[in-house]
């Protein structure tokens, strides 16, 4: 299973730095995961639009899936579309209310929003805590704790687990998520502080402390917003987690 970091940023895309996005490859299938601002610009450096196999958006904050927009005006009007009719519509698993909330986003305008229908480009299926195959990764999605239906990810591949946080905060679900996981990309989005809102992120320390107990192979920290210390978000993880950590970067990728 390959990884790519599509993008990475916090909240907003950063200076020449998009924001949440994620593909994960194996046997020649394309996975993206979320489609922040700015991911859909890097997802061409990487692969053609037209190859991906199917979308998961962890949850519906513009940071994980703004690109969506522009991405419904590439698969609708691009002139000489690349596929065959079995791959006109991409499957999309999102929270519930994504056909309407992405629908309306599209919208050009005001009196059109009741009557937009994405269906002719995007297959809708909603999340829920049940297990989807989507070709040879096993998905299981897990309610997290955040302002918006949210999701984390377990993704499983030959054996191997890949798990990602979405955005959440401390929440018991988590746990859950991360549980023996070969890598965990955790979202780590401020340092440590008693005033820190609830129910909203991790901090650093609280992302390394989630890796040690789930036991987790590797800890992948992102969603770092770019007024946030990044390195010392790290240096929090990295002393609560006996394991290696890492501060992703847009365009690494990682073979998990």
């Amino acid at each position: 299973m390959r990884l790519t970091i599509l993008g990475c940023c916090g909240s907003i895309p950063g200076p020449d730095a998009a924001a949440s996005g994620y593909l994960v490859e194996a046997g020649g299938f394309r996975l993206l995961i979320d489609l922040g601002n700015g991911t859909l610009a890097r997802l061409q450096t990487v692969c053609d639009p037209f190859s991906l196999d199917a979308l998961v958006l962890s949850h519906l904050h513009p940071d994980h899936c703004a690109d969506f927009s522009a991405l419904a005006v590439l698969r609708r009007y691009h002139p000489n579309p690349p596929y065959d009719a079995r791959r006109r519509t991409l499957a999309v698993h999102a929270p519930s209310e994504a056909p309407a909330r992405l629908a309306n986003a599209y919208a050009p305008h005001e009196a059109e929003r009741r009557e937009t229908d994405l269906s002719d480009v995007f297959d809708f299926h909603p999340l829920s805590p049940q297990s989807i195959t989507l070709g040879p990764f096993t998905v299981t999605p897990v309610p997290v704790e955040h302002p918006t239906e949210s999701f984390g990810l377990r993704i499983t591949h030959d054996g191997v687990t890949l798990a990602y946080t979405g955005d959440s905060g401390p929440c018991a679900g988590l746990d859950d998520l991360a549980d023996g996981a070969d890598a965990l990309l955790c979202e780590a989005s401020w340092t440590d502080a008693p005033d820190r809102p609830t129910g909203l992120h991790l901090s650093g320390r609280q992302a390394g402390e989630l890796a040690e107990r789930a036991g987790v192979g590797r800890l992948l920290l992102t969603h770092v917003p770019p007024w946030s210390d990044g390195e010392a978000i790290l240096a929090e993880a990295d002393a609560a987690f006996d394991g290696p950590v890492r501060w992703v970067r847009q365009g690494e990728v990682y073979d998990i």
